[in-house]
């Protein structure tokens, strides 16, 4: 059985590659900056941001194949309760990382199926990691080593690259951090084969 991944994360297709699960990726181009702007006017956490933005794309996409078991995931930072955003440059990836520095924050990550324009199944994950405490120039080396493009599309820190290197600890499964809690992922689509 073939899945549909309806999101443009290179890490998430690895992941499902790697366990052998056959994937096709269908972007779903929904405006998430227009949907957090909403929900965080509705006074929605960071928890219920990435189980909608889950929802919404794994929807989207289902409604234009919907015969297919469509896979909608989504990961938000979540510092005191509050949603930290993706950077739009480099001094706001800056302003970031020094806002997580030397603190505890959860990594939130959801995921969701959709079939025949409706949510079947979904699950949300969180991690707890918390940054070591890194003055500026370690934090500007650190940012020096990642490619512009690749900041902006996955955020501050990767943690299967160089991140795991700003962390005094990570507690959670290593994939859900990466954006997919594929243990639980594999347990539901079980029932399709």
């Amino acid at each position: 059985m073939k899945i549909i991944l309806a999101s443009k994360s290179g890490v998430r297709k690895k992941i499902l590659d790697s366990y052998k699960i056959e994937n096709e990726v269908i972007v779903s181009h929904v405006d998430e900056d227009e949907i957090k702007e909403s929900l965080l006017a509705e006074g929605a956490n960071p928890l219920s941001i990435s189980k909608n933005l889950a929802e919404i794309k794994s929807i989207k996409v289902s409604n234009k194949k919907p015969d297919r078991l469509v896979l909608g995931a989504d990961s938000v930072i979540s510092l005191n309760d509050e949603l930290v955003n993706k950077p739009k440059s480099r001094e706001e990836a800056f302003k970031i990382l020094k806002k997580l520095n030397n603190s505890k924050h959860y990594l939130i990550s959801s995921v969701c199926f959709s079939k025949n324009g409706a949510m079947i199944w979904n699950y949300t994950d969180s991690s707890e990691l918390k940054m070591k405490n890194l003055n500026e120039k370690e934090l500007s080396s650190y940012l020096s080593k990642i490619d512009t493009k690749t900041l902006l599309a996955y955020g501050v820190y990767q943690i299967e690259a160089d991140g795991l290197k700003l962390f005094e600890y990570v507690k959670g499964d290593k994939d859900s951090i990466m954006g997919l809690p594929i243990k639980q992922i594999l347990n539901y689509i079980k029932q399709f084969k």
